[in-house]
């Protein structure tokens, strides 16, 4: 497979689950790519599986709250590898996503909405000349379909989410003009579910959570790929029919 052949990608929150399965996918595609993770542990194991099957990987320790953080990352990955062609935004912190509306502190929020589309905001501006002199600049956003349903109980999680599809609706019509296509993501996968002892039965019509690296992985290189430039401002939702399209 050579469909990122020539390209450099970021994709932030890679050390894990749905980042670490784009990261891989991408490189195995062909893309340089810059694998952004908090903890360096998981950026080295990332790297390290990329480069053992003859990928090419740039290992970054970067916390997506700090702005300085990134763009340090942004400039790293600009300096070693001369362009930047993909931003994958998919970092979140879930260590503060459940609240009740009525429960709902602003702190709470704000937290989610820092490390969601303020965060996600950052990093286009960041890399934002780069995207553009590409000139076929993809950005992938990952937000959710909590959001589209309104999870009970999820109510700061839902907010920063639904903020990042506005986001994404929003810099696609702004950023067409430079040929750069900006798209969103709403996965349903294991790894928010499966992986629990008291995760639910999956809702939809396939009755299972999907796989990062079968499942949704697949979809984001399908968005950074030139099969995808005729696409932008979408949700597409890997979620096994759940709420067939209703997240248009």
């Amino acid at each position: 497979m050579s469909r990122l052949t020539g390209k450099v990608a970021i994709v932030t929150g890679a050390g894990r689950g749905i980042g670490r399965a784009t990261a891989k996918l991408f490189a195995a595609e062909g893309a340089k790519v810059a694998v952004l993770s908090r903890t360096a542990k998981n950026v080295e194991a990332v790297v390290s599986e990329i480069e053992e099957r003859g990928g090419s990987a740039l290992g970054i320790v970067c916390d997506i709250a700090e702005s300085s953080q990134i763009e340090d990352a942004v400039r790293e990955t600009s300096a070693v590898y001369g362009r930047i062609d993909i931003l994958v935004n998919n970092a979140f912190d879930p260590s503060a996503v459940n609240a009740s509306i009525l429960d709902l502190s602003t702190n709470q929020l704000q937290r989610n909405f820092e490390l969601g589309p303020i965060s996600y905001l950052r990093t286009m501006q960041t890399c934002y000349p780069y995207l553009k002199a590409s000139g076929e600049g993809r950005v992938i956003n990952f937000a959710s379909l909590a959001g589209v349903i309104g999870m009970t109980n999820y109510g700061p999680y839902n907010m920063a989410k639904e903020a990042i599809r506005a986001l994404t609706r929003t810099a696609a019509r702004e950023w067409g003009a430079d040929k750069i296509t900006v798209n969103n993501i709403l996965p349903i996968a294991d790894t928010w579910g499966a992986a629990a002892s008291n995760a639910p039965p999956p809702g939809n019509v396939l009755a299972r959570y999907g796989s990062p690296d079968e499942d949704i992985a697949p979809v984001a290189a399908f968005l950074a790929s030139k099969d995808a430039q005729f696409l932008t401002g979408y949700s597409l939702t890997p979620d096994g029919g759940m709420i067939i399209d209703s997240a248009r």
